[in-house]
């Protein structure tokens, strides 16, 4: 696909989004709009929409590229959302609706107290901000060498441009509009997926009748691992560790949680829970096949891509133009939709947790006081990007710090689980050095546990963050 192809599609595209943002905004709306949608979104929409959000761009093209040396390891995982979502649903909704909440971690407030509300929140803020800004850059560079290389657009260009039409068409209406962009680009995603799928499978001579019996016989698509309990892939370290993440990454997070938030009653965003982990779990499947054909496809062909760039190397260069179209329209849409929602919700949780608006000002402040939030993110987000672009640009070290975002997680982990679970009262003020420690000796243990224990720890290590920050509150519990 030409370069000058992708640009057109690029900009038709977010020209689409600020469409759909005029038509979903009003000249009425304000931060109740913004945060919650006036709780009046469509259960079904926000189910449909969450789905590319829960998806980034750097998922899109690493899962199928996963295949070759893990098989469908990362199912086992999948498996284990299934159960998380459904605590989700059972437990924490509920209370969020009974609460009434804009933000989830005014809960953390409500039961402990003032600090660890403040810990709570600015842990979700340093991880969000990190977390999706690096996997926005990740496909930025994607970008920035198939497309804007060729037109000696500067990087900082490219990245500065992009996420200021993120800021466009969301800084009207938040929330409200993301529920239906995220549709929108949720659709394109699996479109993307389901067109080259059929692609390759008709290059590998499949059809509807044989597609599973070759699945099930290639060598590439082992799903269970109960053979090694030292290895990460071993099944219920990656079970168990699939439950926490999505309770902790879906249930703990306020940019997931704020979509189901704007639902019109509990009822519906159950029903919205229920139906979400239905189409996620056939959509991650989706995506292991497709990377099982690809693979097959690059072995019968003798091409020589792997990992994260089999994607981007068969799409562009082997299988035609309507595959690299699709490729690209699937990659913008999956980064995108992951971008401008966690956009919304960091401008949430600083707004209503950390400036706390809707205590500290007048209303006639509130939503002047939002929109500065909303664009000081824009600047913090452009800023961390290029960042890491220009003074880091190390892929391992940048993947290292990917991985450690996610350990902000496990605090909030540990603070939910010991409010639900117990009823007693802790030392407000120690809970911010808990959640520090609990982070440092995770990382500690990451590091060094095959050295230590003789065995790597998987995604399992984020359960073990969440229990020392448990254990670390036991120890500053009040008296009684």
């Amino acid at each position: 696909m030409q370069p000058l192809s992708i640009i057109i599609l690029i900009v038709c595209y977010f020209a689409l989004l600020i469409l759909v943002s005029y038509f979903t905004s009003s000249k009425t709306d304000g931060n109740d709009a913004f945060f919650k949608a006036n709780k009046s979104s469509p259960w079904y929409l926000v189910a449909f929409g969450m789905i590319g959000a829960s998806l980034s761009g750097v998922t899109f093209i690493s899962v199928p590229g996963k295949v070759e040396a893990s098989q469908f390891v990362y199912f086992q995982l999948v498996l284990g959302y299934i159960v998380g979502y459904f605590i989700i649903g059972t437990v924490l909704l509920p209370m969020y609706y009974r609460m009434n909440l804009t933000s989830i971690y005014t809960y953390l407030g409500d039961r402990f107290g003032r600090f660890s509300y403040k810990t709570g929140a600015w842990f979700f803020i340093l991880s969000r901000t990190v977390g999706s800004n690096l996997r926005l850059m990740l496909v930025a560079d994607v970008l920035q060498t198939l497309v804007f290389d060729k037109f000696n657009i500067p990087y900082w260009v490219t990245v500065s441009v992009t996420i200021l039409l993120i800021w466009v068409y969301t800084f009207k209406s938040g929330i409200k509009t993301i529920v239906w962009t995220d549709t929108l680009q949720t659709l394109f995603m699996l479109l993307s997926v389901g067109f080259c799928i059929v692609i390759v499978s008709q290059d590998l001579g499949l059809n509807i009748s044989n597609i599973s019996g070759f699945i099930a016989d290639s060598d590439f698509s082992k799903t269970f691992f109960f053979d090694d309990f030292s290895s990460p892939d071993y099944f219920w370290k990656q079970f168990l560790s699939g439950t926490f993440i999505a309770i902790v990454m879906t249930g703990l997070d306020q940019d997931m949680m704020q979509k189901n938030l704007t639902c019109r009653s509990i009822k519906d965003a159950q029903k919205n829970m229920f139906w979400f982990t239905i189409v996620l779990t056939i959509v991650n499947f989706s995506f292991l096949v497709m990377g099982l054909l690809f693979t097959e496809y690059a072995v019968k062909h003798g091409i020589d891509a792997h990992k994260d760039q089999l994607f981007p190397i068969l799409a562009n260069e082997y299988l035609g133009v309507g595959v690299a179209f699709f490729f690209i329209l699937g990659l913008i849409a999956a980064a995108y939709s992951s971008a401008d929602s966690a956009l919304t919700s960091l401008t949430t949780s600083f707004s209503i947790d950390i400036l706390e608006i809707e205590k500290r000002y007048k209303v006639i402040n509130q939503v002047k006081i939002r929109q500065r939030v909303h664009l000081m993110f824009v600047f913090v987000s452009i800023l961390v990007i290029l960042g890491f672009k220009y003074f880091i640009n190390d892929a391992s070290v940048i993947d290292k710090v990917l991985k450690f975002a996610g350990f902000t997680y496990g605090p909030l982990l540990g603070l939910y689980a010991y409010g639900l679970l117990t009823k007693w009262e802790v030392h407000d003020k120690l809970v911010p050095f808990v959640a520090i420690f609990a982070v440092i000796s995770s990382i500690v243990l990451n590091l060094n546990s095959e050295a230590w224990f003789g065995f790597a720890f998987g995604f399992e290590i984020l359960l073990v963050n969440g229990l020392i920050t448990f254990l670390g509150l036991l120890a500053i519990k009040k008296a009684v």
